[in-house]
């Protein structure tokens, strides 16, 4: 079964919210909606020396009242309440209310019509694809890319589609003999819930008789260690060791956002792509904390380990601790 929620089928699902988008595209005043929710969502990433010249063009566009992209679902309360916030200084948070209320109104009569479309259809017919059963004969498999605790990590890709994926192999004897079990279904649970750009994301999961399958985001690019150690002389440039750290905090960030607590941050871990973006992986070790509270564990790898006692309580913030080390790791090699 397939949860009506609008926060799940039109925002968290890929294929869902590109379903939706098109069907808001039918109707002018809904995609009118949708152009200011990407505003804000572009608003949110810009550089802060762009973002007062930005806000004014949001103004401009989707809250005056003779724009032709005017949001009618904006009371003109919040219009006013924008403006006093803008008149004093940028603030990355400015919009964050306007966007709510157009969540909100698009999640009632909008997300009823769009369930009954050949979108909502549509979005059917490929959940229906993606729980078709899932076995080794869906791959052909190539060269081996690395090995770990557990087993491998091959190329595949899928035979129907021709779309390439890392397909990490868990041995089933490995896993029994080193009491795994639990680590190995946590890591597939979370990756599960987790839609990333900088976390390497799950795309299939199957078994065959010696091992666990997970299939994932092919990341070409080697890991930071790699690129830290053999790569020239050793260590980065300023610029680019703030690029990886911001792009890691984004990572971690939608890893808070659902609230899980990433616990084995290392160079070893942060994979490169094709153009250079990292993105977050191997995350066995990582926990889902509960509202409010903190976990306790001795987790990690020895050398990445925070200053601590022989036990580490995490919360939320740690990571972003951790990550801040992480940063000054890189500049001190600079």
């Amino acid at each position: 079964t397939v949860q009506e929620n609008y926060y799940s089928l039109c925002e968290k699902q890929p294929i869902g919210r590109l379903l939706f988008r098109q069907f808001c595209d039918t109707g002018t005043e809904l995609s009118q909606c949708v152009r200011f929710l990407d505003a804000v969502a572009e608003y949110d990433v810009i550089p802060d020396t762009m973002r007062k010249e930005y806000e004014q063009k949001l103004m401009n566009t989707y809250f005056n009242l003779n724009s032709q992209e005017h949001v009618a679902e904006i009371p003109e309360e919040i219009f006013q309440k924008c403006v006093t916030i803008l008149s004093k200084e940028p603030c990355k948070d400015l919009f964050k209310e306007c966007a709510k209320l157009v969540h909100d109104y698009l999640s009632v009569g909008p997300f009823a019509e769009y369930l009954e479309s050949m979108y909502f259809k549509r979005f059917l017919q490929w959940k229906w694809l993606e729980r078709q059963p899932v076995t080794k004969n869906t791959f052909r498999q190539y060269r081996v890319l690395g090995k770990g605790g557990f087993g491998e990590v091959c190329a595949c890709q899928v035979r129907a589609t021709g779309k390439m994926y890392a397909c990490k192999t868990l041995e089933k004897k490995r896993i029994k003999k080193r009491k795994g079990e639990s680590m190995a279904l946590n890591e597939k649970e979370i990756l599960e819930k987790v839609n990333s750009r900088f976390v390497v994301s799950l795309a299939y999961a199957y078994e065959t008789k010696d091992a666990l399958c997970l299939v994932l985001t092919l990341m070409n690019g080697g890991d930071l260690k790699f690129h830290l150690y053999h790569m020239g002389k050793p260590g980065f440039d300023e610029p680019r060791a703030i690029f990886y750290a911001a792009e890691l905090i984004c990572g971690l960030e939608d890893l808070h956002r659902e609230r899980i607590a990433y616990r084995d941050l290392k160079p070893d871990n942060i994979l490169l792509d094709d153009l250079g973006h990292i993105r977050i992986s191997d995350l066995g070790l990582a926990i889902r904390v509960p509202e409010g509270q903190t976990v306790k564990g001795r987790v990690g790898t020895v050398g990445y380990m925070g200053e601590c006692g022989s036990v580490q309580s995490f919360s939320l913030g740690e990571n972003l601790t951790n990550s801040s080390e992480l940063l000054k790791s890189y500049l001190a090699r600079i």
